[in-house]
């Protein structure tokens, strides 16, 4: 919640109006794995945790829509790193998104801003799950003492959007969207 970006423990914190909270969930359906994150506010929240969401999510969709057969997985991550940063936030370096099928965290790694590595060219079949963590702050995390909450640095407010992402020979399928909502990316 709030400056937690991912892997927050249940603990004594007592959410209250105003908070931001992070879900991430992952399910495993036929022995294949899905991954998706949202972030929600607890009753309503400020004008910045809205803004901060509301730019993590279209971040999310700005890089789905680069998942296209032929893209370089750089395309989703510079589309990513562009949005967020224009609109005055930071994407975190530590964590990215990440190929997934069989297995949590397959390759190829998907991160969500340019990383100057060589990247991996996109192709029909692949899976991915997209996932651009936001801060309001500077892009630095650290780890709490249990060793596996990560806080924002500065302690700034954090966002976290993810879909698993189909690439088609065509527009990309989100995966993990609910079935009453359309199971093809409109861009």
């Amino acid at each position: 919640m709030n400056e937690q970006v991912v892997h927050g423990l249940a603990g004594p914190r007592v959410l209250r109006f105003g908070d931001i909270v992070s879900l991430d969930v992952g399910v495993i359906h036929n022995g294949f794995i899905g991954d998706t994150a949202r972030t929600v506010p607890v009753g309503g929240c400020g004008v910045l945790a809205q803004k901060l969401m509301d730019v993590s999510e279209k971040a999310l969709y700005e890089g789905i829509a680069q998942a296209l057969p032929g893209n370089w997985v750089v395309d989703i991550s510079r589309a990513i790193q562009n949005y967020v940063e224009s609109n005055g936030f930071s994407v975190v370096r530590e964590f990215v998104g990440h190929g997934v099928g069989r297995t949590m965290h397959e390759e190829p790694q998907v991160p969500n801003f340019v990383d100057g590595k060589r990247s991996k060219k996109l192709r029909p079949g692949m899976t991915i799950a997209i996932e651009p963590m936001v801060n309001a702050g500077a892009p630095g995390v650290k780890y709490l003492n249990d060793g596996w909450t990560v806080v924002t640095q500065d302690g700034s407010l954090s966002a976290h959007f993810e879909h698993t992402v189909l690439i088609t020979e065509g527009e990309p399928e989100i995966l993990t969207w609910p079935e009453r909502m359309p199971s093809k990316l409109k861009v």
